[in-house]
């Protein structure tokens, strides 16, 4: 199965590289000719230096990872890094292809503690002999994005979490929290809320009694609604009513058969039951976490669905 993560990742590296590739080698040809005098190549990269786009720092190094000049940026020379050993910098570990250029992986900078990445081109003679190479320093905040957002998969996924609550699962039984005393109640509260009073997104803690909800008229900002909240109907006053929520991709009519499912999952079995869930309308996920610490993502008609990993909990 493809990873959608890696997939953009690689696509928005390989558009990166791109960019950064030629200006890097056309700077590398210029620094040939004065390689192995410091000064004259401390002042090819000052010269050079606006030609290579966002980037953090320039320097220049032989097979043996240390640095033969000074590092340069915007504002100059920079002090302190000649003779300077980056062997052990993650950058130089990674193995540069035989086409002598390298966009590394991303790693934690030194100095401002930030994601970065670096770019390593291979300098060659007149004669096409290594030299060594020309490295280029970028920080991940001044790349421009070249892809658009990630989109997360709707497949059905499974987490594990905490290996000592997997092994202790069954000497452990399901304790009756306010919200399972009055469960009816909390669910039907919640379906009110998202589907009349423009709640999109909620997370439901079964075994805390209580829920986590946010909004569309105020998204970035999310609830708590704790167990006297979700015990009475009057809560749902103070949130305004409105339509069913456009272009979500769970309809209207299926959210009271997800809360109902869980439902049923919460109260299924004394060991394994459901702890917490979630639900968003617009990418139409739902997520459970049960006792044995496992949590699953998965689709909405995946999970209502007679497919369903789920379908043995009686509706």
């Amino acid at each position: 199965m493809t990873n959608p993560l890696r997939d953009s990742i690689y696509l928005q590296r390989e558009q990166l590289a791109r960019l950064l590739q030629d200006p890097l080698v056309s700077l590398a040809e210029k620094c040939a000719p004065a390689w192995g005098n410091r000064e004259q190549l401390n002042e090819v990269l000052r010269e050079g230096f606006i030609n290579i786009p966002h980037c953090s720092f320039l320097y220049c190094l032989g097979f043996d990872c240390v640095q033969i000049c000074d590092n340069v940026d915007a504002t100059g020379l920079v002090p302190g890094h000649f003779g300077r050993d980056r062997s052990q910098r993650p950058y130089m570990k990674e193995a540069v292809p035989a086409w002598g250029f390298l966009l590394s992986d991303a790693y934690i900078s030194l100095q401002n503690k930030r994601p970065s990445l670096t770019a390593l081109q291979t300098v060659r003679d007149g004669k096409g002999e290594a030299l060594g190479y020309l490295g280029a320093d970028f920080d991940l905040r001044n790349l421009p994005a070249t892809a658009e957002l990630y989109e997360e998969p709707g497949h059905w996924r499974q987490i594990k979490g905490d290996p000592s609550i997997r092994g202790a699962v069954f000497q452990q039984c399901r304790c009756d929290s306010p919200m399972d005393l009055s469960l009816d109640k909390a669910l039907s509260i919640l379906e009110e809320l998202l589907t009349r009073r423009g709640v999109f997104q909620c997370q439901i803690h079964f075994s805390s009694s209580q829920a986590t909800i946010w909004t569309v008229q105020d998204p970035f900002r999310y609830r708590i609604l704790d167990q006297d909240a979700l015990a009475d109907p009057d809560i749902c006053l103070v949130y305004p009513q409105q339509p069913y929520l456009a272009d979500t991709l769970i309809p209207e009519q299926d959210v009271e058969r997800i809360l109902a499912k869980l439902r049923s999952l919460r109260l299924a079995d004394e060991n394994i039951y459901l702890r917490s869930s979630s639900i968003n309308l617009f990418n139409g996920m739902v997520s459970l976490t049960f006792s044995c610490d496992g949590t699953h993502y998965l689709r909405y008609d995946e999970f209502l669905g007679s497919g369903s990993p789920f379908e043995f909990v009686a509706m």
